[in-house]
């Protein structure tokens, strides 16, 4: 749904279907931007973001967070915060407001 969503709004969206693929896919074509879930298999998203910010290549891409986990994500360097349930329009603004924005905070 939300991979549909971004496509619709012209964005050009790759999707991962774990930590890692994500991982592979972060370090062969770095995105403008990552939309991440923190309930992923193999490693969790919370690592993914980690990688991201620990990486000269990936540390300044703008990451919004879209979670219905209650984990504490206050401390994230993220760009944004969504907690589902969340519209695919919500997330397509949001999407728009960080790439804008850069790396600024837009917690909704």
């Amino acid at each position: 749904m939300f991979r549909t969503a971004l496509a619709l709004a012209a964005f050009d969206v790759r999707e991962a279907g774990d930590g890692y693929e994500a991982l592979r896919i972060l370090d062969q074509h770095p995105p403008d931007l990552v939309v991440l879930d923190l309930m992923l298999p193999t490693i969790s998203g919370i690592t993914v973001q980690q990688e991201i910010a620990a990486q000269v290549f990936t540390r300044d891409i703008p990451v919004v967070i879209v979670t219905g986990s209650s984990l504490p994500v206050d401390e994230s360097a993220v760009a944004c915060v969504l907690r589902k349930p969340v519209l695919p329009d919500d997330l397509v603004a949001a999407v728009r407001r960080c790439i804008a924005g850069g790396a600024e905070d837009v917690r909704s």
